[in-house]
């Protein structure tokens, strides 16, 4: 270096100055921490937006599609408020009302003697002998003999059941 060195430099040049012609190490060290850093701060950004979801989703809450929306829109609008607002509803517990109202629905169905939707047998497991039958049947029973769902031992009342009434 000391024999491309220019006549007014002064002797003692720091070490990260280069010779014309040379890579510049200095230069390229500090591009790939740029890149780096940038790349950092990307991935630590987006993983930031993503936590609501996260969250929700780790904890299977009813409401994570809402999260994951909420999400979205504060990543592409910039507006806090909607990932305050996905935060929240992650970390919040809703009681589950279906399930409760679902319990309650069966043990009503069970207590009338109604087959639930989940016991009724489908289409695909009905036999092919009780399919022909109820088509090619001729008989049909009147209207009155007995109030649809109602079992014989049923507590109600035999006019009920019959379809009866007292005049």
């Amino acid at each position: 270096m000391s024999e491309t060195l220019h006549p007014v430099a002064t002797d003692h040049l720091p070490p990260f100055i280069t010779a014309p012609g040379e890579t510049d190490l200095l230069m390229t060290v500090m591009a790939v921490v740029l890149i780096a850093t940038v790349l950092l701060v990307g991935v630590l950004y987006f993983r930031l937006h993503a936590l609501p979801e996260h969250i929700a989703h780790r904890s299977h809450k009813l409401q994570l599609e809402i999260v994951a929306v909420l999400g979205l829109l504060a990543l592409f609008t910039h507006e806090h408020l909607f990932w305050i607002a996905g935060l929240l509803l992650a970390l919040i517990d809703f009681p589950d009302f279906g399930g409760l109202l679902g319990r309650i629905a069966r043990s009503l169905e069970k207590m009338a003697g109604i087959k639930s939707v989940d016991e009724a047998p489908q289409p695909s497991e009905v036999p092919a002998a009780a399919v022909a039958r109820t088509e090619t049947s001729a008989e049909i029973e009147p209207a009155h003999a007995e109030a649809p769902g109602l079992p014989e031992e049923s507590p109600i009342a035999p006019e009920l059941r019959t379809g009866s009434t007292r005049g």
